[in-house]
């Protein structure tokens, strides 16, 4: 019970924006995930480029503010992973990542 109330109490603890943004947060990752399953013609790459922005930011600013918000980290990290794949499908998808045509070798 003493475990809990000083969690309860902490800096960091529920009772915080440091604990309820980044459970909020939470829900960018289940959205990712979920559309892991759609084709990736859905996917828009400038949403999901200013996802992986978003995140990066936001990683960098859970490490740097006191006290350290690990859950934060965690999470933005989490969704920075997501969304990089989603970016990756995408960019597939759209043909950026083929390979280029070497154009001296047809005649």
């Amino acid at each position: 019970m003493a475990a809990f109330r000083a969690f309860l109490n902490s800096p960091v603890g529920p009772k915080t924006t440091h604990f309820w943004g980044p459970v909020a947060n939470w829900g960018f990752v289940a959205a990712g995930l979920v559309d892991m399953q759609k084709p990736p013609e859905m996917i828009s790459g400038n949403m999901t480029a200013a996802m992986c922005v978003y995140s990066g930011l936001f990683m960098r600013f859970a490490w740097m503010v006191q006290p350290r918000n690990y859950l934060l980290l965690a999470c933005h990290a989490s969704n920075e992973t997501v969304q990089l794949y989603q970016l990756s499908r995408f960019a597939k998808h759209q043909g950026y990542l083929q390979p280029k045509e070497d154009k001296s070798t047809s005649t």
